[in-house]
């Protein structure tokens, strides 16, 4: 039998095309993995004197390390001693100013000394953003907070990993953790955002909260949103799930990326009240 021309030319052609997709395939999955912290941090940058004019603005002071250099705002009780320590990490895109409103909700209700740390490569402190030296400067912040005090973390969106971290690898130092928009692990959350691509393989940066928190049994808080379009409820709930030791949600249906939508005083009330049934170290 002779072969058919054009079904040969057709299959050369499907060849070529399946080759070349592959390619392009290969190519767009090593520029993924290669610019992924490009698509993971989204920094803030401003001028120390914008920084400095900001944090007054919204009543809140430079916060340093033992060598001096500035890690981050703080603002401490109106009436000390304070009660216990707040210590705030934030979600991608935020800085620690931008924070502010939680200093102001909490402290209209309880005597804590908040903390807001500012992420490596974030507003005007030096680095770049990635999981470890986020972690590196979250275990350094921790460590310079008062040991005759509690500890309560706030993590919102991306800072949620890094609370979770926290309470996970250090949890004799946290009393109690609220977390924003979370998620059970960065990678799943990628994964449904970029289903195309090896997501679980690619990625470094990975943020595993659930991992962490298995080694956390103190009080956690989780908020989700049913509006999230960011980070999709579902991993918070996942996360939620998944831990073992005392927990509540909180479940805003109308609300979006870390918004809540109920009075901020009765929200902020009702995770104190949390915290204090669990662990009865709160006084108001």
């Amino acid at each position: 039998m002779t072969p058919d021309p054009n079904k040969s030319r057709f299959l050369r052609r499907l060849f070529r095309w399946l080759v070349a997709g592959l390619v392009i395939y290969m190519a767009a999955c090593i520029g993924c993995a290669f610019y992924q912290r490009k698509l993971i941090y989204f920094p803030p940058r401003y001028t120390t004197s914008q920084v400095d004019e900001a944090g007054r603005a919204s009543g809140l002071e430079r916060w340093t390390n033992r060598s001096g250099q500035i890690i981050g705002m703080k603002r401490m009780s109106s009436r000390q001693p304070a009660k216990a320590q707040l210590l705030i990490v934030y979600g991608n895109g935020n800085w620690t100013v931008g924070c502010a409103h939680y200093a102001d909700e909490i402290q209209s209700l309880v005597e804590f000394d908040v903390f807001i740390l500012e992420y490596p490569g974030y507003a005007d402190r030096a680095g770049s953003p990635s999981e470890k030296n986020i972690f590196h400067a979250a275990d350094e912040a921790l460590q310079l907070l008062s040991t005759n005090k509690p500890v309560y973390l706030v993590g919102e969106s991306l800072g949620s990993g890094v609370a979770a971290y926290l309470a996970g690898t250090q949890p004799g130092k946290i009393t109690g953790t609220i977390l924003l928009s979370p998620f059970n692990r960065l990678t799943s959350v990628a994964q449904e955002r970029m289903p195309l691509f090896p997501v679980w393989l690619m990625l470094v940066d990975r943020f595993p909260s659930e991992k962490y928190l298995q080694h956390y049994h103190g009080p956690v808080g989780v908020v989700v949103d049913g509006r999230d379009n960011v980070v999709p409820e579902k991993f918070g709930i996942r996360l939620f799930d998944a831990y073992t030791g005392p927990k509540q949600i909180w479940n805003f249906p109308d609300g979006d990326h870390i918004s809540i939508t109920e009075p901020s005083a009765k929200f902020w009330g009702e995770v104190l009240d949390f915290w204090k049934t669990n662990q009865r170290t709160i006084s108001k």
